[in-house]
């Protein structure tokens, strides 16, 4: 028996783990269901720059990895362990390395052809050196044949939701001026299409509309400034608000004044916060972009190609303007909320996940066996 100082379970991340994004919520949620089933659960954030690694990177992940009794069982962050192949690889034998993919890093947008083969490659590598891999989308899934992952290493474990209230337009929809109160929650970087949505609401400004934008400003700062001074430029500062990164509270409190929820982004792994506006009964309108095609039901709103600024203009117009497309659109919500998976049922299919953990890394296997050993 182990003792009991010694984890059932490690999990390493990027950086600090109390990060608001979708990725981190998503472990730490993960982490307290475990823990609530008694799991010993110890989560290691490590220091340093990721995923372009520094020196600080490199060591704070060589160090953890080292620390680790032999035959632990140790989730790594896709965003930790991507860029250090090397690291992983080095104790792929003696650990039983998960690896955790919210979406490739070669899918970020932005990319440069180098970077991005860049990013394949070391990723690629990295994975080889797991014994398994869980993703949280079934889109993610069937990307990973490109990484050399067998489908029989592949778990998925989508993301859960929590139940919540409903927002007051999707209670009273009828209250004056409802239909222009638009939501988005994103950090402030490329991938999420920011600059599409100022673009789009600067052709409507003869409609009622005012938006509120929350998410971090601090992960691309120069994207950031360059999103506020275009918005500024347009004379869209008065209805367009980014309003930054916000607490539990006032998020809650954002969601709850909203009528529509919109999310423009190129590229999503899962696209949580699609389903927290689902769950207060909002309307979306999102894009195609990677898994968002899947976590949208299509009866709950709109989705368009990503990129395509006419498109999400047409569409937002469709919204502001159509009294039986915002009725439809409202119904279809609100059904799809009696259908959203909870917290603890992602857990367990998390939990399933982590069971029978084959004995040999992904590379080791391949190499040994061939592509189809389990």
């Amino acid at each position: 028996m182990p003792q009991e100082s010694t984890p059932d379970l490690v999990l390493i991340v990027a950086g600090n783990p109390d990060q608001k994004t979708g990725g981190y919520l998503y472990d730490a949620r993960m982490v307290a269901e475990l823990r609530r089933q008694a799991w010993r659960v110890e989560v290691v954030g490590l220091q340093g720059r990721f995923p372009l690694p520094d020196r600080k990177a490199r060591h704070s992940l060589a160090t953890t990895l080292a620390g680790l009794a032999d035959d632990a069982l140790v989730v790594i962050d896709g965003l930790a362990m991507g860029g250090l192949p090397d690291e992983v690889e080095r104790h792929a034998e003696r650990l039983r390395i998960v690896a955790l993919v919210h979406h490739p890093l070669a899918d970020e947008t932005g990319l440069d052809v180098a970077r991005k083969a860049w990013f394949r490659e070391r990723e690629a590598w990295a994975l080889a050196a797991a014994r398994r891999v869980i993703v949280t989308s079934h889109h993610t899934a069937r990307g990973l044949s490109e990484y050399g992952v067998p489908d029989q290493r592949i778990r998925v474990a989508e993301p859960g939701v929590d139940r919540a209230p409903l927002a007051d337009a999707a209670l009273d929809p009828e209250v004056p001026a409802s239909a222009g109160r638009l939501l988005c929650v994103a950090t402030l970087t490329p991938r999420k299409g920011l600059g599409l949505l100022v673009e789009a609401l600067a052709a409507l400004t003869d409609r009622a509309w005012a938006c509120e934008v929350i998410g971090s400003h601090r992960r691309d700062p120069g994207h950031a400034h360059a999103l506020l001074a275009e918005t500024r430029r347009l004379g869209l500062a008065d209805r367009l608000r980014f309003m930054g990164e916000q607490d539990d509270r006032e998020l809650e409190a954002a969601y709850r004044r909203a009528a529509l929820f919109v999310l423009p982004s190129w590229y999503e792994g899962y696209g949580m916060v699609v389903t927290e506006a689902l769950a207060r009964g909002l309307p979306v309108i999102t894009t195609t972009g990677g898994a968002l095609a899947d976590t949208l039901p299509p009866a709950a709103g709109i989705a368009v190609p990503p990129g395509d600024v006419g498109a999400l203009r047409e569409a937002l117009s469709g919204w502001l303007d159509d009294p039986g497309l915002r009725h439809r659109l409202r119904r279809g919500a609100r059904e799809a909320r009696n259908g959203l998976a909870d917290w603890p049922a992602a857990a367990r299919d998390f939990m399933a996940a982590l069971n029978a953990i084959p004995e040999a890394p992904i590379g080791d296997a391949a190499r040994l066996e061939g592509r189809g050993s389990s």
